[in-house]
This record gives C-alpha cells, sequence and structure tokens, in this order.
C-alpha cells in the first residue's frame, strides 16, 4: 500500500532526505573529530571513506538493532515464564545450595592458586594475616 503509485515519489524524497541527513550527520562528526587535538581521548580514527557509506549503511545497522531487541525480548519473555513455573512448581531451594557448593568450590581453588602465587613470587617474607 505505501509503494503504490501514488505514494512512491513521496517515500523515495523522504528517504533521500534521509540519507542526506546522515549523510551531514557523519560529515560534521568527522569535521569534530578532525579537529580535536591529538592527545585527546575522545579522539577517534575515523576513515573518510565512512562517511560515504553511512547513508547506505544505516539500513543494515536498524535491521540488526531492531532483530537484536526483539531477540532480547524474547528471552526475557522465556525467562519470565519459565522463571515463574519454577517459583510454582520447585518448592525446595536446591539451585541456592547448588550455587552455594559451587562458589565455595571455585573460591577455595583461587584461594589456593592465588596463595601459591604469592608463595612463590615473594618466598616467606609473607605470611597469612591472622582470622579474627
Amino acid at each position: 500500500m505505501l509503494f503504490m503509485n501514488d505514494n512512491l515519489a513521496y517515500v523515495c524524497q523522504g528517504l533521500l532526505l534521509l540519507m542526506m541527513i546522515l549523510f551531514l550527520c557523519a560529515g560534521y562528526v568527522y569535521r569534530v573529530n578532525a579537529r580535536r587535538p591529538a592527545d585527546d581521548p575522545q579522539k577517534k580514527n575515523y576513515h573518510i571513506g565512512a562517511i560515504l557509506l553511512a547513508p547506505f549503511t544505516w539500513p543494515l545497522f536498524l535491521f540488526v538493532s531492531v532483530t537484536i531487541f526483539i531477540l532480547r525480548v524474547f528471552f526475557y519473555m522465556v525467562f519470565l515464564v519459565l522463571f515463574t513455573i519454577a517459583l510454582i512448581v520447585i518448592r525446595k531451594p536446591f539451585l541456592l545450595i547448588w550455587l552455594d557448593k559451587i562458589a565455595t568450590k571455585i573460591g577455595n581453588k583461587l584461594l589456593e592458586t592465588n596463595t601459591l602465587l604469592i608463595k612463590t613470587v615473594f618466598g616467606k617474607k609473607v605470611d597469612a594475616p591472622p582470622i579474627p
């Protein structure tokens, strides 16, 4: 319906205007970035050809961002449904007990490894502080 003969001219004019605005925005940002001093942390290394590609790549970026948004909404919805079902069906907190065991196991391994590294590097100079 939108691409009928009557509306096609308006659609083309609107897309041309949008592409021109995007081209001008990319050129403006390139110009502002080029004027920044070399030691400025906000200065980026943009290629001049990126200005010419900006009007043509925006549909791809728009499509990708909308797709990612839809996927995030879908996964969030699935998580909410499964979490609600889990709260209703599962009454025993086995998940918290399992997470406690896993966290304790990982923490012990990490502390043992770091203690070995400290003793290897510093020798017997560093002792563990007393536990209150």
